[in-house]
Parts: C-alpha cells; sequence; structure tokens
C-alpha cells in the first residue's frame, strides 16, 4: 500500500516536483520512498509495507530496466501470476507484489490489469515507447488523479500533491460544485478544481508524447445468468466470501477487522474466525446516543468468535478533527460517517497494519432499504396534475428530525410517486435537490449552472446498465456511483490519514461479478433486503444480528447542528469569509440555520455547506500547509 505521483512530458521532467508530491503523501507510505528519473518520465512512491517488507521496494523494473512502475495497492493473486511469469522465463528481484507488473506488461500490454485481483492504481513507464500507463481497480477502491497540459501529464493519488506543485490549479470547478452538493462528493471523472480530473474505477489512461487517450477496461454486467437454486447460491456465497477473505488475510504485518455490528462486516468477521489461527482483532466505535451506537451487536459476534476486541466512544468533540478531514479528504466531503471511520481507523492502527472491513455487501446483495422502497413504489402510476400536491405533502412528512418509521416511509413514497425511476432514486440520493440548489445559489453561480442538471449522471448510469429488473439496476447504478464515490473514497482517505490498509473482501471482483447476475428475488424479497446474504450467515451469525433492521454508520449530527455544534456551524456559514465568497445567498443559509433551529430537518443541507467553506478555507484562502494534529483514541 503506497501513494504514487509523477510527470511525463515531452521536454524534460523536474524530478523536485515529484519529491515535493511524494513528501505531501507521506502519510499514505511511513516506511519510506522511492524514484526513478529518466528520458521524459520522473515517478516516485511512498511505501506502507505489508508484503515482502524487507525486500519490496519501488519502483519496480523489468529485467532490461526499460519497463518501469510505481504501485498503490494489494494484488492478492500475485503469487500464482508470479509461478505463471517464472514459468516464461522472466526473473524477479524481489517477493512483492508489485514486481508482477512490469513482467505481466511485457506479456500481455495494457490488458495486464485483466490479470489482477486485488486493488490497485499505478503508474507504469515503457521507456522504448515513451509512453505511460495509468490504471485504477476495477470499482475504484484506490485514487488516481491527473492534470494534463498537452506537453505534459502530472498524476498522483491524492488531489493536494498536484495543487502542490501546480498551485495555479487551485479554482473551483463549479460543475464540480454543482454537483457535489447533489451527491455529498465530487463524482468522478471531475475533481473540485477545474483542469484536475480523477481516473474513473476500471479505467486506463495511455499518454505518449502529449497524446492522451482514457478507455474503460471493466464493466459490471448485471445481465441475468442461467437458473440458480437457493442452496446452491447460499453454499456458492459462502465458499465465495471464504476464498475473498482467506486470500485478503496474507501479511507480513498485524492484521484485524472493523466490526460495526451489521451483517457485512460480521460476516467477514466470521469468515476470519474460519481461517484464522489465532483470535481475530476486531474494532468499534459507537456513541452515547443509542439510536447511533451500535456497539452491543458488534460484541454480540465478538463473544461468539472469542475475538480480541476493541471500542472507541464517539462524542461531539470529536468534531475538533473537522479541521483534520479537511486536510485529508482535498474536495469538499459530506458523508458524515467519516468521522466515526476517522477514529476506527485511528484505533485500529495502535493495533493492526491492515484491517478488513465490510464494504460492498450492500451493492452485492441489496441490503438498502432504498432498494425495497423503490421496488415499491414502481408499482403506481400518478397522473401529473397529482404530482405536484403528493410532492409537497411528501416533503412536509419528511421535515421533521426523526420523524418516525411510518411518517418517514409514507414521506418517501409520496415525494418520489411519479417520477421517473432514475429520477426518484436522483432525489433519494440528494443532499440538495435542484430546486433546493437553486434556492441558495448566488445570482451569479445560478447563471453560471442553470444549464447542468447533476441527476443526468443519474440517467446515463441506468441507461448503461443491462440488468433486467429494477432492484439490480439499482445496484448497478450504485457500483457505479455511490460506491466508488463516496463510500470507497471515505475508507480509503480515512484509512491513509492513519497509516492504515482496508481490504474488503465483498469487493473482490469474482464475487461482484458472480453476485450481479443472480436474480433479483435473492437480494430483495418483499421488504426483505439481503435475502441471500442472510440466509448464507444463518449458520455463521445471530438470528437477532440477521433479522435487526438496517442502522449503517450514522452519527447524531442533526442534534449536534443545534446544541454542540450549533455556534460552529453559524461562524463557519455566516461570518464575513462565508459571505464575501459569491456563490451562495447569506439570507438563504441563515434562513436553513433558523429552520434546522426550529425543528425542521436541514442536517444534510449544512453540513454539505459547511464542508465546503471548511475545504475552501483550507486549500484555496491559504498556501497548502501539514494537516492538524490529532490527540490519539484511547481504546477500551
Amino acid at each position: 500500500m503506497c501513494g504514487v505521483a509523477g510527470i511525463a512530458t515531452t521536454d524534460v521532467p523536474d524530478p523536485a516536483m515529484v519529491t515535493t508530491m511524494c513528501g505531501i503523501l507521506a502519510h499514505r507510505g511511513p516506511d519510506g520512498d522511492g524514484f526513478h528519473t529518466g528520458d521524459h518520465i520522473a515517478l516516485g512512491m511512498r511505501r506502507l509495507a505489508i508484503i515482502d517488507v524487507a525486500g519490496g521496494d519501488q519502483p519496480v523494473y523489468s529485467e532490461d530496466r526499460s519497463v518501469v512502475a510505481v504501485f498503490n495497492g494489494e494484488i492478492y493473486n500475485f503469487a500464482e501470476l508470479r509461478r505463471e511469469l517464472l514459468g516464461r522465463g522472466h526473473t524477479f528481484r524481489t517477493g512483492s507484489d508489485s514486481e508482477c507488473l512490469v513482467h505481466l506488461y511485457e506479456e500481455h500490454g495494457d490488458e495486464l490489469v485483466h490479470h489482477l485481483r486485488g486493488m490497485f492504481a499505478f503508474a507504469l513507464w515503457d521507456a522504448k515507447e515513451r509512453r505511460l500507463l495509468l490504471a485504477r481497480d476495477r470499482v475504484g477502491k484506490k485514487p488516481l488523479y491527473y492534470r494534463a497540459t498537452g506537453e505534459a501529464l502530472m498524476f498522483a493519488s491524492e488531489l493536494k500533491a498536484l495543487t502542490a506543485v501546480a498551485p495555479e490549479s487551485r479554482e473551483v470547478d463549479l460543475v464540480a460544485l454543482h454537483h457535489y452538493l447533489t451527491y455529498q462528493y465530487v463524482p468522478a471523472p471531475w475533481s473540485i478544481f477545474r483542469g484536475i480530473r480523477k481516473l474513473p474505477p476500471g479505467h486506463v489512461l495511455t499518454w505518449q508524447d502529449g497524446r492522451m487517450r482514457v478507455r474503460r477496461y471493466w464493466t459490471p454486467d448485471f445481465s441475468p445468468a442461467g437458473p440458480v437454486s437457493e442452496q446452491e447460491a447460499v453454499e456458492r456465497t459462502r465458499e465465495l466470501l471464504l476464498d475473498a477473505t482467506r486470500v485478503r488475510m496474507v501479511s507480513e504485518r498485524p492484521l484485524g477487522a472493523f466490526l460495526s455490528g451489521g451483517i457485512d462486516s460480521s460476516a467477514v468477521v466470521a469468515a476470519m474466525a474460519r481461517v484464522a489461527e489465532g483470535p481475530v482483532k476486531t474494532f468499534a466505535v459507537g456513541f452515547d446516543d443509542a439510536r447511533f451506537d451500535e456497539r452491543v451487536h458488534a460484541r454480540t459476534v465478538a463473544q461468539r468468535y472469542g475475538t480480541d476486541h476493541h471500542e472507541f466512544v464517539v462524542g461531539a468533540s470529536a468534531l475538533d478533527i473537522l479541521p483534520t478531514l479537511a486536510w485529508y479528504f482535498d474536495e469538499p466531503f459530506a458523508d458524515s460517517s467519516a468521522i466515526p471511520s476517522f477514529y476506527v481507523a485511528k484505533l485500529s492502527r495502535q493495533h493492526v497494519t491492515v484491517a478488513l472491513n465490510g464494504d460492498g455487501g450492500d451493492e452485492s446483495f441489496g441490503g438498502y432499504t432504498r432498494y425495497a422502497l423503490m421496488a415499491r413504489t414502481a408499482r403506481f402510476r400518478v397522473p401529473g396534475a397529482v404530482q405536484p400536491a403528493l410532492g409537497h405533502l411528501g416533503r412536509l412528512l419528511l421535515d421533521a428530525e426523526r420523524p418516525g418509521a411510518y411518517r418517514r416511509r409514507a414521506g418517501l413514497a409520496l415525494t418520489m410517486l411519479g417520477r421517473s425511476p432514475e429520477r426518484r432514486y436522483a432525489w433519494l440520493m440528494s443532499y440538495f435537490t435542484t430546486d433546493e440548489k437553486h434556492a441558495v445559489y448566488s445570482d451569479e453561480l445560478f447563471s453560471e449552472l442553470s444549464g447542468t442538471d447533476s441527476y443526468a449522471l443519474m440517467d446515463r448510469a441506468f441507461r448503461a446498465s443491462r440488468a433486467d429488473s429494477l432492484v439490480n439496476r439499482l445496484m448497478d447504478v450504485d457500483v457505479n456511483t455511490y460506491l466508488p464515490g463516496d463510500l470507497l473514497a471515505k475508507v480509503d482517505i480515512t484509512t491513509m490519514a492513519n497509516s492504515l490498509e482496508a481490504r474488503s473482501p465483498f469487493l473482490d471482483h469474482r464475487l461482484m461479478e458472480w453476485a450481479a447476475r443472480l436474480p433479483a428475488h435473492l437480494k430483495v424479497r418483499g421488504g426483505t433486503t439481503k435475502y441471500l446474504l442472510k440466509k448464507a450467515m444463518e449458520d455463521w451469525l445471530p438470528p437477532e444480528l440477521l433479522h435487526r433492521p438496517k442502522q449503517g454508520f450514522g452519527v447524531p449530527l442533526g442534534h449536534w447542528l443545534r446544541t454542540g455544534l450549533r455556534d460552529v456551524a453559524r461562524d463557519v456559514l455566516t461570518d464575513r469569509t462565508a459571505r464575501s465568497r459569491g456563490f451562495f445567498r447569506p439570507e438563504s443559509v441563515q434562513a436553513l440555520l433558523d429552520e434546522h433551529d426550529a425543528g425542521q430537518n436541514r442536517t444534510r443541507q449544512l453540513w454539505a455547506l459547511m464542508q465546503f467553506e471548511l475545504w475552501h478555507r483550507r486549500f484555496v484562502d491559504q498556501p497548502l500547509s501539514g494537516p492538524p494534529v490529532v490527540d490519539p483514541v484511547g481504546g477500551k
């Protein structure tokens, strides 16, 4: 696990710029660095040593040193790849997984990506062809940013590494801001800065003599497969999860798992316990507010499998890390579960270097309640004349802070009825709806963005899906949008901020490809989500955990914004600095604060605006500097 950076140019590269970028990435790789400079290329990396700790330094080279690579991630099938490559006459200098890349390239060229099982973002330079290849793993577990200027291409694992050597690029991309306010993250290929882009998941980029090409090499296939019995599917689910977990437990450094108390992380811990030689180390965070605290469920699993269990309680004082999170995230990011994610990573790093997690279970096995809700509302057809009244009534029901299960379900259903499926789903996933954004935008920003439709991103994802059912199509859309843009970015950043490697068995592409083609009724059945996975886990997990309502990794943010965080929110959003930016109407922002105080739920909108403002102060208003110091957590 590492951070990577580099410059390819038609002229002479400046190695000092790569050294600077790698210095910014030091938290991703505290165990060392490595550099390569040649004609038209400069590469660098920071290393977090997991495999071949003693000898696995980078960059890695082919036998004649004409092919060189730097690599971020883990290749879980590297042992079998190594045996195959040795059989073809290749020689290896190290025992690391990264060295497979250069030899695979010699055998397969750009198609080497299809031979990799794992998470990765890498750069490979072919000196004979004067050609750079960048690649990102299938679902986007590892990030890669780039800046192309015609005669040169710069890349790095983090946005701030690029802006450190190209400060002139720090201009807010207003389209990216528009999309952020809708989805709570900046979706690829945009970055928050104009002229810097993210390489999307499952894509490769090639650069040669100033010419660049980006293409997709992997697309999840949700088209229906042949018939399968429920029992066959149960057995295959267990088999694939055990295999995906086993290969992710190869490490020369201490290893453990995040344990939230939900089905996915609990299933991973159960699988680890079947593979591990000793007790698994598990880590959980919770809240004093019982509505958001899952520690009791995590303890149930920890006790069942005799894990070495550690916990941390997150209180409102934990919000002191907001400036730190703004520094690590590089872009505005409004998923408040980044707070407990940061703390569970920090707690884990005190004991281990690698942590497995349950990410991806919802997207492969139908775990979100919104899937069931979408399936139910799809049955109704509402006349156009009635739609506005239903939408208004739905919004009234949803405005309360925590409206209760019945009122919330009714409010969601009424608001959604009459929209097309893709627009219903886009609305469900919105932090700001289109109308809400227009209400808060300044006249100048409204004029600039009046023709930009963030929901069109969801339209395109729906159209691209080959799924034959609505539920499978929703999961396909999430795999291409919400999963990489929000969930995987959150985990990568919060773990790497603590020099911790996160691994996700449910995101094994073999498991994902198999689960994608299962019929929807094995995933969502009536009001039951994750039907097949629950069946598969009946012998592994206690029934009270399998059948309790999904809780998620939530934060009591609405309460905090009325209590301990109230003054902070007002200071951040209404002081002279915020008002002078010209992006938002001060009176509209003030109205959101007042409405939240009065009992309406404006949590999402306020948090999104706060995170943008905090990010702007850190990355635009002042020169780049290091992160604030965060006091270590104490486990118990």
